[in-house]
């Protein structure tokens, strides 16, 4: 390589590329869709599916319920900005400032948790179809803003989840003898 090239030679990121042209759309409508997918789940066939389960998974499904939605809404956020941006409604350096408030971490409980066996498949596809999505946002957004934009954020994997915490000792103490 001359020095001239060396000079001009720039790193092409993948993701940036993606959200910033046409091939954006279909993972825009894929996260809309899963958002409405969910939504219409939950207020209908998921409800009577709830009804049906035990009191320890109809607790873990209101609980990983609760996840899914704020997952989902997170990731939302996050293809509206950079809708915004790709249509040159927002500045990148906007986008960058309004999407630190986007929250890209939404754990879930695992598959070995108490009751997770007995939650219905339907529910446990948006589950992990929601966290593949959040996985996939969260690749871009990091070679896109940079690492340091996710510094205060753990790894999904490793973080301690409060919730599961409750679930647990809400259980102990109203448990029967």
């Amino acid at each position: 390589m001359n020095e001239v090239s060396k000079g001009s030679a720039k790193t092409v990121k993948l993701a940036e590329r993606r959200v910033f042209s046409h091939s954006f759309k279909p993972l825009y409508q894929e996260g809309m869709g899963l958002v409405e997918q969910a939504a219409e789940y939950l207020d209908g066939k998921g409800r009577a599916e709830a009804k049906k389960l035990s009191r320890l998974a109809a607790t873990l499904y209101a609980a990983e319920s609760m996840r899914l939605t704020t997952r989902l809404m997170q990731v939302a956020s996050w293809l509206l900005l950079q809708r915004a941006a790709n249509s040159g409604e927002m500045t990148r350096d906007q986008v960058a400032s309004e999407k630190s408030k986007v929250r890209l971490d939404t754990a879930s409980a695992h598959d070995e948790a108490a009751g997770w066996a007995e939650l219905p498949d339907d529910f446990l596809d948006l589950v992990t179809r929601s966290l593949r999505l959040q996985a996939l946002v969260r690749r871009m957004d990091e070679e896109i803003y940079g690492a340091s934009a996710m510094v205060d954020m753990q790894p999904v994997a490793r973080r301690a989840n409060p919730v599961s915490d409750q679930i647990s000792l809400l259980n102990t103490a109203f448990a029967r003898n």
